[in-house]
């Protein structure tokens, strides 16, 4: 098994640019099960989950070709309405296919989805949204068997944010007979690349941004051309590794205005970040500023940016609080600081994160995706060598992140196992 190995204290100087949004590309490619037609999808990104979503769509029977960021997807003959535990068990987005397969194909059977150990991520919202909607659904072993003759439009208010049950919602509602009105729906960019996608499909939908959507059903949707949006988590983190190492460096590609809260948050900490050209300058600062952060739904704080903040907090000069709003076992990664020297303590659902001087390089385990990059970006301000272990979880959202911290100057190499 392949692993990271970092040795600390190099400044980060230079230009890096950021690939296409992962949590855009998955609804997106589900979406494609909607309509019949040549799809051609750029800035995709080359990632663990994407080819995962990739072989969702195939085993339905989606033709789908490309690489190096770009593809076609084909979904006019889908020959199968099942999406298996094998492939559906590895990454939860995988249940993204359950609303287009029911609106177009009137039947589907999902799996019930896997993933990251970061805490119970119920379906129950997506389940009670197509009921609504008219399918009927039903459990067995395992797999979720949703047929539905007809989707009605309804008006649905999700209990909680959701972002995939928004996205599969939105989608099941595109070819659904009258109007869906979705309240207290998920604000996410990703959720308005996937309304601007299905409306250059042909959709009718209102209001992707804002917390209520409205979708008028329509008879078909049709074949299109788009431009996946840049990952607004991957410009996060590498504005961190700058702040970590006193960096210099300009991001191309930076969804600057998707990032309001990530850089307030950011700049509060010490750090410049201002948009210049085509991309945008971060410079760290010699000593980190401590700062308070609560997760919340978009635009609030990321969930996704957790891990990697506090690895900031760590460095920082006082005592900050980094409360996790979202999902319940998302500081497993705090065990795996505390090696390298941080000082954090668990109080419920928030750490107390007091500043230390300096981080020492350790043998560490990534445990989910977040966290796997919080590791490294810890490497990259910790004295000594760090090797990061069971980095397939770096690989199911971040391209070449390695690569790109190498290229800025980062003493970073991946290690062949037996290497």
């Amino acid at each position: 098994m392949d692993r990271i190995v970092i040795r600390g204290g190099e400044r980060l100087i230079g230009e890096v640019e950021v690939s296409g949004s992962k949590n855009a590309t998955l609804p997106i490619f589900a979406s494609s099960l909607l309509s019949m037609g040549d799809h051609r999808f750029y800035n995709v990104p080359n990632l663990r989950d994407v080819q995962t979503i990739i072989k969702v769509l195939k085993n339905l029977g989606v033709k789908i070709s490309g690489d190096g960021g770009e593809y076609r997807i084909d979904a006019t003959e889908i020959g199968n309405e099942e999406a298996p535990y094998d492939l559906v068990k590895t990454m939860r987005a995988s249940i993204l296919v359950l609303g287009p397969l029911v609106a177009r194909m009137k039947k589907a059977t999902v799996s019930l989805p896997g993933g990251c150990a970061i805490g119970a991520r119920p379906i129950n919202l997506h389940l009670m949204g197509l009921e609504a909607m008219g399918a009927k659904i039903e459990l067995r072993h395992g797999y979720i068997e949703a047929k539905a003759d007809v989707l009605k439009g309804v008006n649905l208010s999700f209990d909680t944010i959701t972002v995939t049950g928004t996205e599969n919602l939105m989608m099941a509602a595109t070819l659904a007979q009258g109007k869906t009105i979705l309240q207290n729906a998920a604000m996410e960019p990703e959720v308005v690349d996937l309304a601007n996608v299905l409306n250059k499909m042909g959709a009718k939908i209102y209001g992707a941004g804002t917390n209520v959507i409205e979708i008028e059903g329509v008879e078909s949707l049709h074949a299109i051309e788009h431009t996946i949006i840049p990952d607004r988590i991957e410009a996060g983190t590498l504005m961190v590794a700058a702040g970590l190492t006193r960096g210099n460096i300009k991001i191309l590609h930076c969804p600057f205005s998707d990032m309001e809260m990530v850089i307030h948050k950011l700049r509060d900490s010490g750090m410049e970040i201002e948009p210049e050209g085509d991309g945008v300058r971060v410079v760290g600062m010699k000593r980190i500023r401590s700062v308070d952060v609560k997760t919340q739904p978009y635009p609030g704080f990321p969930t996704d940016m957790q891990a990697q903040f506090m690895v900031l907090m760590s460095l920082a000069r006082g005592l900050s609080v980094i409360s996790e709003t979202i999902f319940e076992n998302r500081f497993i990664h705090v065990s795996e600081l505390q090696r390298m020297g941080a000082d954090i303590r668990i109080q419920g659902n928030s750490a107390i994160i007091q500043g230390v001087e300096s981080l020492s390089g350790a043998p560490v385990m990534a445990t989910d995706l977040r966290a796997s990059a919080s590791l490294i970006l810890a490497g990259l301000a910790s004295e000594g060598v760090t090797e990061v272990s069971r980095i397939y979880h770096l690989e199911r959202g971040y391209e070449g992140l390695d690569k790109k911290l190498a290229k800025l100057g980062a003493n970073i190499k991946r290690v062949k196992e037996g290497d």
